[in-house]
């Protein structure tokens, strides 16, 4: 039987791996942003 504790644990947790998923993402896109900017601007002056 789940007591309110355990649930509360679970909720915890999927917390804490749903803001590890956002700091990769931020940390993605920062990273590849002004890369993927440059590629777009390069196939715009190419058009």
């Amino acid at each position: 039987m789940l007591t309110l504790r355990h649930k509360g644990q679970g909720l915890v947790e999927y917390a804490f791996i749903l803001m590890l998923v956002a700091v990769v993402v931020v940390v993605v896109v920062a990273l590849l942003g002004p890369v993927v900017g440059n590629m777009y601007s390069q196939i715009v002056v190419q058009i």
